[in-house]
Order: structure tokens, then C-alpha cells, then sequence
């Protein structure tokens, strides 16, 4: 079961709930600044009654950012990595979240991940140590070799996994999102063993947030008919583009879009296709029988969705969101698989430009080296020194 409390608002109450009436008496407050002479100071002193009329007003004619100026941090538990990854997609947060690449996955009491998975996490993990210290001993510490086998390794595990996330939004967004998770149930929750379940941990965080007493009907008309931003649909569909602005559409696994959602300023949209296809680490690539056995396993737990599933994943944004991506992602500190993904396009970038004889074509040359300490604008602190990682060909 998904619990949340409140770990820190300017306006929780001694049972641990939000003081909702102060919240929404503090933003009718803020909504006169906009027209009244005297500002802030003299709506401090008005009336209750003037102020919760002008509330009443807000909510009516859909003025709702006055509410976000009220921000609180949830202490979540027990979400599934597929919800949590549902809300990072939403640009109006800040979250801290446990590490699924570097922390070992154990299946604690009543969890939902199955034996199956824990014996095939710890059959790989035992696999890519082994496999990493082959090509990579005299390069990488044991410490971080086990990381690297965990990161790896958890792609068996469910995308519906349980985590621990500290997230902070606003009283209006948090409304919103809410909003949007009922016509998602509405409309979804029948459709397919996947939304049924997704729809059913909705609701236990609707409940959840209920209980502290968070959500305001008037915060909920959801008039704009608006839905959750991550999943689209006919997404191959979509044309690419690359210019000043991008799109583009390629396949990745869940566990690369939660890596690549932390770059808010550009948009991901998904679709999870029917066809059964997965990831394969590239350092099982020059082995076919171990290749081979790896797609046998993951396949075997492909009922519980597993974060190495292959999703359609519609990327755009503009030009220097992306090259910010690069200074982030083209590192073998990074991901592997969202490494790799993020070269792919920026080499399909680059092409389109000089086709189009478009004047950034020259301006992207200067990424196109290597890794970003390659950059002639990026300084690194902390050089690796590893060379298949610099020239962006390192196996793990």
C-alpha cells in the first residue's frame, strides 16, 4: 500500500494534516496584490469575509495560480517506480527519489515484486560482475563494479517496483495531478491488465492524499480537459524534426526514461507497445548464448513489466535543452543505455543540420568528439581517465 505523510509544509497541523482552510485563506490574500493600490500589507488586515469571496472568485473562473504559492513536501512510500515516474513527468516538482541503479533490490515483506524476479536479479547480478570484471578489472574498483551489476541487473525487476520518493509541489498542482489521475481511472481502468493496475495504485494515492486533508474540489473541475503528460499515442508515427526545436522517436527501456525524465526542460510522451521486445546490456552482445539466456529470462517475467521492456518514447524540446542533455548524459558516469540513446540522436541532429545547410551545424561540431569533457564549454572536476568511456564506446 502506497502511504504518504507530510514531511514539511509551512502549513501542516499538529495530526500531521495540511491546514487547508489557512492555505486557501493565504492565497486569496495574494490574489488581490494584482489590482489593489496599497498591495499585500493592507489584504493582510481585510475582512474573512472579502477574502474568502475572492477565493470563491479564483476557483470559478479558473484563476488557480494564486494556489501555487503554497508548496509542501510528501514523504511517499511504497509507490510503484511507474507512478513515480508518471509524476516526475509533470514539470511543477522537485523530488529526491532512492536509487533503483545503486541500491540492491530485495523483496521485503508483502512486496509485490515476485520470487521469480528476485532469483533472476540475483542470477544476473552475479553474471555481470563476473562479465564487467572480464573487459573491465584493471579500470573499474569492485565497489563499483557491483553497482554497475545492480544497474544492470534491474532491468528484470517490475517497472511497478515499490520506492521511496520525498516530492515537492504546489497546493494547486498537487490538485491537478489529481485531476487528471481520476479520468485516467475513468477512462482506463478496464482497458488492459497494465492500466487496471496503474489505476489501482492511483487510487490509493488519491485516498492517501485525501487523508491529509490536500485535495479542494475547487482544484479538481479539471475544465481544460487536460490528462496526464506522459502517454500519447500513434507515437511512431510522429515526424522528427531538428532545428531550432526537435522531435524525435526511437525505443528505450523504462529504466532509460526515468533517467532521461530529470531533464524537465524537454518532453517525453510514451507508448507501451504490444510487441514483446527488451533491452540487451551491449556487454552481452558479443556472447549470443548469454544474449540469448538474458532475453529467455526477461521474457519470463514479461507479465509483470519489466523495467527492460522496449517503450516508443517521443522526445522534443529545443536545441539548447538538448545540448544541455548532452552535458549531462554523454559521460560513462551516465546510464549506459540513455548514453548511447542520447549520441544516436545527436549524430542524427548534426546530419539533419548540415543537410538542410541550417546555421547550427556548425555550432554542434563542438559535441561531436566525445564525451562531454570533450566539450570545449564544459569543465569536468572529476576526469576518469577511462578511455572507452571519453571516446563513448565503453560496454557498461
Amino acid at each position: 500500500m502506497i502511504k504518504i505523510d507530510i514531511a514539511k509544509s509551512y502549513f501542516d497541523t499538529l495530526d500531521g494534516k495540511l491546514d487547508l482552510d489557512e492555505c486557501l485563506m493565504l492565497s486569496g490574500k495574494f490574489a488581490g496584490v494584482c489590482y489593489d493600490l496599497e498591495g499585500f500589507n493592507k489584504l493582510k488586515e481585510e475582512s474573512e469575509e472579502k477574502t474568502k469571496r475572492r477565493i470563491v472568485l479564483t476557483k470559478d473562473n479558473g484563476h488557480h495560480s494564486v494556489y501555487d504559492h503554497i508548496y509542501m513536501s510528501l514523504n511517499i512510500t511504497n509507490i510503484p517506480k511507474i507512478l513515480a515516474m508518471i509524476l516526475n513527468n509533470e514539470k511543477e516538482y522537485t523530488t529526491s527519489e532512492k536509487s533503483a541503479r545503486y541500491t540492491k533490490i530485495e523483496a521485503g515483506k508483502d512486496s509485490i515484486i515476485s520470487k521469480r524476479e528476485i532469483e533472476l536479479y540475483e542470477k544476473w547480478l552475479k553474471i555481470f560482475e563476473r562479465k564487467i570484471k572480464e573487459i573491465y578489472k584493471d579500470t573499474f574498483s569492485d565497489s563499483k563494479i557491483t553497482k554497475l551489476a545492480q544497474e544492470n541487473a534491474r532491468y528484470l525487476i517490475t517497472v511497478f517496483m515499490p520506492t521511496t520518493m520525498i516530492y515537492t509541489t504546489s497546493l494547486r498542482q498537487i490538485n491537478y495531478i489529481v485531476s487528471w489521475f481520476k479520468k485516467y481511472i475513468k477512462k482506463q481502468a478496464s482497458n488492459d491488465d497494465f492500466s487496471h493496475k496503474l489505476s489501482k495504485y492511483m487510487q490509493e494515492f488519491i485516498d492517501e492524499l485525501e487523508k491529509l486533508n490536500i485535495l479542494d474540489e475547487g482544484l479538481l473541475k479539471n475544465e481544460k480537459n487536460r490528462s496526464i503528460s506522459l502517454f500519447g499515442s500513434n507515437l511512431k508515427e510522429k515526424e522528427e524534426y531538428f532545428g531550432d526545436v526537435y522531435a524525435t522517436v526511437y525505443e528505450g527501456s523504462f529504466a532509460m526514461l526515468a533517467q532521461a525524465q530529470r531533464h524537465r526542460t524537454i518532453d517525453y510522451k510514451i507508448e507501451i507497445n504490444d510487441d514483446d521486445k527488451y533491452f540487451i546490456p551491449p556487454i552481452l552482445l558479443d556472447d549470443d548464448a548469454l544474449k540469448n539466456e538474458w532475453l529467455e529470462d526477461i521474457k519470463s517475467v514479461k507479465d509483470v513489466y519489466p523495467c527492460g521492456r522496449l517503450i516508443t518514447i517521443f522526445e522534443r524540446g529545443t536545441y539548447e535543452n538538448f545540448i544541455l542533455k548532452c552535458k549531462e548524459r554523454l559521460c560513462s558516469c551516465a546510464q549506459l543505455e540513455i548514453m548511447n540513446q542520447t549520441k544516436n540522436t545527436l549524430h542524427k541532429y548534426s546530419e539533419t543540420l548540415e543537410k538542410s545547410n541550417n546555421p547550427l551545424k556548425e555550432d554542434i561540431k563542438n559535441y561531436l568528439k566525445g564525451a562531454r569533457c570533450t566539450f570545449k564549454d564544459f569543465v569536468c572536476y572529476s576526469k576518469c581517465n577511462f578511455k572507452d568511456g571519453i571516446n563513448l564506446k565503453n560496454k557498461i
